[in-house]
């Protein structure tokens, strides 16, 4: 942390008390930002003059994301009326609160300080650092990873057509953001088919997060028009560099269908430890075409757009879907077996039912084996018809529930943020902000286990 010599921390007990001063004591006592300190005294030695010390104005920074404050101003406010915050911020005690809390352009200048240089990266830095210690401090860190985007509005004018490679010269414009739309789609009870549409003007978030822990471990910042299956290919090879112990020990990532693309599922299944995904497949197929072959000279095998397989009978023509009987690594293929051998069932057409191609039969019924190479995309190492895909999937809820606190907790919802290296820099010192209350907590001597004080960050600290 930035040290502050005339200052002392409260203990852990005091926490609950303080409420959101502990929460920014908590961040305080746990930030490793001493090279960022140093680095921006540094600058500011060789060029300027030191009226606010940079220390207690850096730690006032991480109290406006603490505290939800949605403007420098308003973190003034906050500052000049509230001694105790003044305290645990380091300014000092004996100047008057108008003479101690920086002005309203030595705050900008300093944020655009952040902007300049090494600091951004240094911040950055900080994130990585932080999902280190957290991966020492929980073994299983990663073993269950999420990914998805989250919308980030902001308020600035849309530029009118052939405005939008000018540049912002009046400072009114938003010339890095853009337009993202998002189509959800479903099919009600009675067989219809519905579809909402959502856009806004600015930027996205893509997140890659613990699912158990529901902590970030990579993330990036684009305008809203950036595909989510571009960003994840990316994200990966950055989790890839500079935490690999962390992909070594992942055995499932789940996403939603945005980012069902076969550079994403490669990304994944063709590693030397394959990862599974747990990611739907788009509806793509042409309308109308319900199934497809599958083996050669064997047509009552067929497959649907999920990676259902089905059988028809020679005999009767009953169709039923096949029993996934899991992955075979050796062979990189999906197992499938007779429902009528699994099930019991009476079926007229099973003597003939003989082996062709990739299908074959035996005493406890006909097996068929898909490999990859059929369908990349629709048929995978997890099948999406079975109950553990099924599981697996529904730990996708952990990044929008990150993605909430980002909202509620950390202010996104409203903002006056433009550009996107300040959205950037405020997306950056949020997940810091949210990784540094984690890890403060696990070090405290608080009763549980990690698992379980980890969940209770939701109310006290994220």
């Amino acid at each position: 942390m930035a040290m502050i010599a005339q200052r002392g921390l409260f203990d852990w007990d005091d926490v609950e008390n303080l409420g959101e001063l502990g929460r920014l004591e908590l961040v305080l006592r746990t930030l490793a930002d001493e090279s960022l300190m140093r680095h921006l005294e540094a600058r500011r030695g060789k060029r300027g003059r030191d009226d606010y010390p940079i220390r207690p104005v850096w730690n006032a920074v991480l109290a406006g994301v603490v505290f939800q404050h949605r403007s420098g101003e308003s973190l003034r406010r906050e500052l000049l009326r509230n001694g105790q915050l003044r305290q645990v911020c380091g300014f000092d005690p004996v100047k008057a609160a108008r003479e101690a809390v920086p002005s309203s352009s030595a705050l900008s200048r300093f944020l655009r300080g952040l902007l300049e240089g090494e600091a951004l990266g240094l911040i950055e830095g900080m994130f990585d650092d932080l999902v280190e210690s957290l991966r020492q401090e929980l073994p299983e860190m990663g073993r269950h990873l999420a990914c998805d985007s989250k919308a980030v509005r902001t308020h600035a004018r849309r530029p009118r057509r052939g405005e939008e490679r000018r540049r912002d010269a009046d400072g009114r414009r938003e010339t890095d953001a853009d337009v993202g739309v998002k189509r959800y789609r479903g099919v009600r009870a009675d067989g219809t088919v519905w579809e909402r549409v959502r856009s806004w003007f600015g930027y996205k978030l893509h997140l890659v997060v613990d699912a158990d822990y529901e902590l970030p471990v990579a993330w990036e910042v684009t305008r809203a028009s950036a595909p989510d299956n571009a960003s994840a290919p990316r994200m990966l090879d950055e989790l890839e560099a500079r935490h690999p112990e962390i992909l070594a020990g992942c055995e499932a990532l789940a996403a939603d269908k945005a980012y069902d693309d076969t550079k994403v599922l490669d990304k994944l299944t063709e590693r030397e430890d394959p990862i599974l995904p747990v990611i739907p497949k788009r509806e793509d197929w042409q309308d109308g075409e319900d199934t497809r072959p599958l083996l050669a000279g064997a047509d009552n095998i067929v497959y649907d757009c999920q990676g259902r397989i089905w059988c028809h009978c020679p005999g009767s023509g009953t169709r039923r879907e096949m029993v996934y009987w899991g992955y075979e690594r050796g062979r990189k293929s999906q197992k499938w077996r007779c429902p009528a051998a699994v099930y019991g069932l009476a079926c007229s057409g099973r003597e003939r039912c003989g082996g062709a191609g990739r299908a074959g039969k035996g005493d406890y019924g006909r097996i068929v084996r898909v490999g990859r190479d059929v369908d990349r995309r629709t048929f995978l190492p997890l099948s999406r018809t079975s109950l553990k895909f099924e599981r697996l999937y529904r730990k996708r809820t952990s990044v929008e529930r990150v993605n909430s606190r980002l909202d509620v907790s950390f202010g996104f919802e409203q903002h006056f943020i433009r550009g996107k290296a300040k959205m950037r820099l405020r997306c950056g010192l949020a997940l810091v902000v949210m990784l540094a209350m984690a890890l403060g907590r696990l070090r405290e001597p608080t009763r549980g286990s990690p698992a379980g004080r980890m969940r209770s960050l939701v109310a006290p600290a994220l």
